[in-house]
């Protein structure tokens, strides 16, 4: 692995490395990723350290593309033809003000992944109460207050899109579900009992409807039933300096991507792992997952959450992991 590795954690079921993710790529072999799966910095909206590798130091919107474009690009290389890459993202503001715009950071992304050699297959909008954003964030176009002084100047809780990418070629694998859909990441509060006696069907899958209730919600465009607060543990990783509204993705999106997007045993990677959540998904769905993370506070968290899913979960037989350096 890349001398510029400051820790690292190879198991049978995980690798988490603590570096910058381009030169942990570029030792990586072509085509040894089923999925990946990742949140970017959002340009321009948070800093995640001090860091001069840290992309979300760029001095600019373009230059922050610039440098994510290498990070796509390994990504192609590493990624199977015909498999998924997923990515988690916003419009992005320009201020905190009702006088400010949006700038669309997903249509960018979009546009670099199709430059690069993916093709664009998917947009899900993950829908967010507005009264949470606002005390999350503090966005003062999102107060009622707003409404009441000046109403043109109300903001938007805008919804976060998780971006689904199909490199090109011909997968050489099919990610089959012979009898469907067994487990549901959302709020199943609205599933009818007499669908849930249905978990397993295994005779004509027109006849599924446990699987075919679960497919209609994936298969939406908008996700409205994501629990917000099912996530990894993080607070210990943050750093005084830290944004005071930085979240991990919540796992029921992640989770989504891995059960339709992959088979078991495949490697699922990220290249900015944060707390580890997308590894932790991959293990704890039976596949191996693959991490990389700059900021070591957030490493040593991803560590810690690796190491309680890696007691739970069985090691799932296919290919082998990366090995230690």
């Amino acid at each position: 692995m890349a001398s510029s590795v400051v820790d690292q954690l190879v198991t049978d079921k995980f690798a988490v490395y603590n570096g910058d993710c381009i030169e942990v790529m570029q030792g990586l072999p072509d085509a040894s990723v089923w999925l990946s799966v990742y949140s970017p910095p959002f340009g321009g909206l948070y800093n995640y350290s001090s860091d001069e590798r840290d992309i979300s130091n760029c001095i600019n919107y373009d230059q922050f593309f610039e440098h994510y474009g290498f990070c796509v690009e390994e990504l192609a290389r590493l990624t199977v033809p015909g498999r998924c890459t997923a990515v988690h993202c916003m419009d992005v503001p320009s201020g905190n003000s009702g006088s400010d715009y949006y700038i669309d950071f997903p249509g960018d992304i979009i546009r670099l992944h199709q430059r690069l050699g993916f093709n664009f297959v998917a947009r899900h909008a993950i829908w967010k109460e507005p009264l949470w954003v606002r005390n999350r964030t503090l966005q003062k176009n999102l107060a009622h207050r707003t409404a009441v002084d000046d109403s043109t100047l109300c903001g938007v809780a805008s919804a976060d899109y998780l971006l689904v990418f199909r490199k090109q070629g011909k997968n050489p694998v099919p990610v089959a579900n012979p009898t469907g859909f067994h487990e549901y990441a959302g709020d199943d509060s609205k599933m009818p009992n007499d669908i849930r006696r249905l978990r397993g069907f295994d005779g004509d899958q027109k006849a599924n409807r446990f699987s075919h209730w679960i497919w209609r919600r994936y298969a939406s465009s908008v996700w409205d039933d994501i629990r917000v607060g099912r996530v990894l543990p993080f607070v210990e990783g943050k750093e005084e300096e830290d944004e005071k509204h930085v979240h991990p993705l919540q796992l029921d999106v992640i989770d989504r991507v891995v059960q339709m997007r992959s088979n078991p045993g495949e490697i699922v990677f990220t290249p900015f792992m944060g707390v580890g959540s997308e590894t932790f998904s991959a293990v704890s769905m039976g596949r191996r997952g693959v991490g990389v993370e700059l900021k070591t506070s957030y490493y040593r968290q991803a560590v810690k959450n690796m190491e309680r899913v890696a007691l739970d979960c069985p090691v799932p037989e296919q290919v082998s992991l990366f090995e230690a350096a």
